[in-house]
C-alpha cells in the first residue's frame, strides 16, 4: 500500500505534464533559521527569493516568521506571518483579443497562516497531512504609466489597482522516508482551494541534517495553475538552509 501510495504521488506531476498549455522554469531558494523554546514550542524565521521567465526574472522576494505547538507526538499546530514583494505583469485586451495595454510593477503583500499537522509512522516511514489556511492582503498600488500597443509607448496616465484579499485552504499529504544516514528523501501532493481548485503541486525531494545544527535541501516541483486566462505549468528547482538552535 505504502509503495502504491508513493508511485502514485511520483506519476501525478507526469500526466500533469503531459496535459500542459504552457510552462515556464524557475529557481526557488531559501535560508531560515528555528529555534526550540521547549519540547512543545518552537519559532522561525525565513527568506525566499523566487525567479521566473526560465529563471531571467526575479518573481518575488519574501521574509516570515512562524510559530509551532507540539501538541501530541502525532498533532501539531503553527501560525505564521509573510510580508512578500512581488514583481507584476497586467495586460488588458481589446474586445477582439488584441492587446491593450501592459503594466510591470513591484508590489507587496501581507500573509497570515494557521494549520494543522497530523502525521503516522510506519517503521521508518513518515505520512503526514497539513491542512493550512491563509489570508493574503494586497494593498492599493498606483502606477506612474502603461504601455499602449496601439501607440507603442507608455500613455502617461496613473493607474491605480484596489487593494484586496484572498482565503485559500491548502492541503498537502507527503510521505517522507528516514534513512540511515540522515537523508530524508519525500514525495508531496498538495492542492490550493477557494471554492475551486485554483493550484496543484507535486514535490520531489531530500533533506539533509548535515550536523545537529544545519540543514540543507533540494527538491524538484511541478506546478499547475488553474482558472486564469490559460493554465500555466511551472517547474521548479528548489534549495534550501536552515538552522536549528
Amino acid at each position: 500500500m505504502k509503495k502504491k501510495l508513493c508511485l502514485l504521488m511520483v506519476l501525478l506531476p507526469v500526466v500533469s505534464f503531459a496535459q500542459k498549455q504552457s510552462s515556464d522554469f524557475g529557481i526557488w531558494t531559501s535560508i531560515g533559521a528555528e529555534k526550540k523554546l521547549n519540547k512543545k514550542w518552537s519559532v522561525g524565521v525565513e527568506t525566499e527569493m523566487r525567479t521566473r521567465d526560465n529563471t531571467s526574472t526575479i518573481d518575488r522576494w519574501s521574509f516570515g516568521v512562524n510559530g509551532e505547538y507540539k501538541a501530541t507526538k502525532r498533532l501539531k499546530f503553527g501560525a505564521g506571518y509573510e510580508l512578500l514583494y512581488d514583481h507584476n505583469e497586467k495586460y488588458t485586451y481589446k474586445t477582439n483579443g488584441d492587446l491593450n495595454k501592459y503594466a510591470n510593477y513591484w508590489g507587496l503583500r501581507h500573509r497570515l497562516h494557521f494549520d494543522v499537522t497530523g502525521n503516522l509512522n510506519f517503521g521508518k516511514w513518515n505520512l503526514a497531512l497539513r491542512e493550512r489556511w491563509q489570508y493574503t492582503y494586497r494593498p492599493e498600488k498606483t502606477i506612474a504609466q502603461r504601455y499602449d500597443f496601439d501607440d507603442e509607448n507608455y500613455d502617461g496616465k496613473a493607474k491605480t489597482y484596489s487593494g484586496k484579499g484572498k482565503n485559500q485552504l491548502r492541503s498537502r499529504l507527503q510521505l517522507k522516508y528516514k534513512t540511515n544516514i540522515n537523508l530524508y528523501p519525500y514525495v508531496s501532493a498538495e492542492m490550493y482551494n477557494a471554492w475551486n481548485i485554483e493550484k496543484m503541486r507535486y514535490t520531489l525531494g531530500v533533506d539533509w541534517d548535515i550536523t545537529k545544527h544545519h540543514e540543507v535541501g533540494t527538491y524538484y516541483r511541478f506546478q499547475r495553475t488553474y482558472g486564469s486566462d490559460e493554465e500555466s505549468d511551472n517547474n521548479v528547482f528548489g534549495v534550501s538552509y536552515y538552522y536549528k538552535f
